[in-house]
């Protein structure tokens, strides 16, 4: 969704504008279109608001100048997010090495992480509604990983047998907590009283620079899990206790921007 959004934001790019000053309006309008076309994916937002602060801390080029440099920021961000998976593999691999883990959804980064460092085994939800847990075990099992599918219900017992709580995240907030499919918050709060960690994998872009009681999530599909529930958020830019999330987002710059850009008014 965040590399269909920014493609959409180099197609306006390269329509007719009478100004760099013109373009960026256009594209901001469009932004912030995309972003509330999807209130609860912090990747939409974030990877929009970044493209979007690059427009704007270059206003002063020219049109074609300012058309180029969306275009390059929009590759450079395609980029850098097939390199984020790479690393936040790499960072759990011995977190994975001999693990038995749970994982809930069907996250991207989590697949790519499973697939560098097969665990001694992988239970998966089926994630109801969508049911995204099935392919998502059969792809795993395809690549020879040994996985137990099972239904949402009886998830939480299975911690027992766990040693680790994996998820993806739509959106993590700058206070630490974690909007994530319907049904995380349950996963974390039981792993917590078998002693099983938390760790969520997330590229930096699904970072929001505010809190989660702030945010405008779509009714049911995602819930809230508090920081208290986590052990360690995992990016690209190295693994975090969730209260050193705060100055991730702090120390880096376009989220801030971006986000502020996708706030103002037209």
């Amino acid at each position: 969704m965040a590399r269909r959004a920014v493609e959409a934001l180099a197609a306006i790019a390269e329509q007719p504008a009478g100004s760099s000053a013109e373009l960026l309006e256009s594209l901001v309008s469009a932004g912030r279109e995309l972003a509330e076309s999807r209130p609860g994916v912090g990747a939409v937002a974030g990877a929009v608001g970044r493209v979007l602060a690059a427009a704007n801390a270059n206003v002063g080029l020219e049109v074609d100048q300012l058309r180029q440099l969306v275009g390059e920021e929009v590759a450079a961000l395609v980029e850098s997010r097939n390199r984020a998976g790479a690393s936040i593999a790499i960072q759990l691999r011995e977190r994975l090495e001999d693990a038995v883990v749970l994982t809930h959804s069907a996250s991207a980064t989590v697949r790519e992480a499973l697939l560098l460092t097969p665990p001694e085994r992988v239970i998966c939800t089926v994630s109801s509604p969508q049911d995204e847990g099935r392919p998502f075990a059969e792809e795993l099992r395809e690549a020879g990983l040994d996985v137990e599918l099972v239904e949402d219900d009886r998830a939480p017992a299975q911690l027992e047998w766990a040693s680790l709580l994996l998820v993806g995240a739509d959106t993590v907030f700058r206070c630490g907590t974690i909007s994530n499919k319907a049904g995380t918050r349950a996963l974390a709060e039981a792993a917590a009283e078998v002693h099983v960690p938390t760790v969520v994998a997330c590229e930096v872009i699904k970072l929001a620079p505010m809190d989660a009681a702030e945010a405008n999530l779509e009714d049911g599909m995602f819930d809230l899990t508090p920081p208290t529930l986590i052990d360690h958020v995992v990016t690209e830019e190295g693994a975090y206790l969730s209260e050193e999330v705060c100055a991730l987002v702090d120390r880096t710059p376009f989220l801030q921007q971006g986000y502020d850009l996708l706030r103002r008014q037209a």
